[in-house]
């Protein structure tokens, strides 16, 4: 079936618990669900995998990781944040922090947006954004 525009799918993302980076995931989106999953050899360690997300785009999570989360504060390379666009910001961090994921921070307020960060243990920092306007011209302003 032909698309009519190019756009991300999903991104592959390795956690340490993939109950727990569902869990995020499907608390401050409730419209995402498990779409599929199992168990696979990676490189000699059996994992679980699962994709979360709707029928037009998911994170394919990969458990059993390792090692350190890339910060989102130094210059190391690699994916800082995952952006995530929200119709109700304060319900999104209601859920999230009566769940028990704290906020890791927000940023003032924009005319056109609202943006809060989460950094879940070990789930990439996830930015969740509620923009205020319908003109990309004023969603996507850098200069207010």
């Amino acid at each position: 079936m032909p698309h009519d525009t190019d756009r991300l799918e999903h991104a592959n993302v390795t956690v340490q618990d993939i109950d727990r980076a569902t869990r995020f995931l499907t608390t401050a989106l409730p419209s995402w669900r498990i779409r599929g999953g199992g168990t696979m050899d990676w490189f000699g360690k059996t994992i679980r995998w699962q994709h979360v997300g709707t029928d037009d785009s998911y994170l394919a999570l990969q458990g059993g990781g390792e090692g350190a989360l890339p910060d989102w504060q130094t210059h190391r390379l690699g994916v800082k944040h995952l952006g995530f666009v929200v119709s109700d910001l304060d319900a999104v961090v209601r859920r999230l922090t009566e769940a028990g994921f704290p906020v890791d921070h927000g940023v003032p307020d924009h005319p056109h947006r609202r943006r809060v960060y989460f950094s879940p243990d070990d789930l990439v920092q996830a930015e969740f954004i509620q923009y205020l306007s319908e003109a990309p011209e004023q969603r996507h302003s850098y200069t207010d």
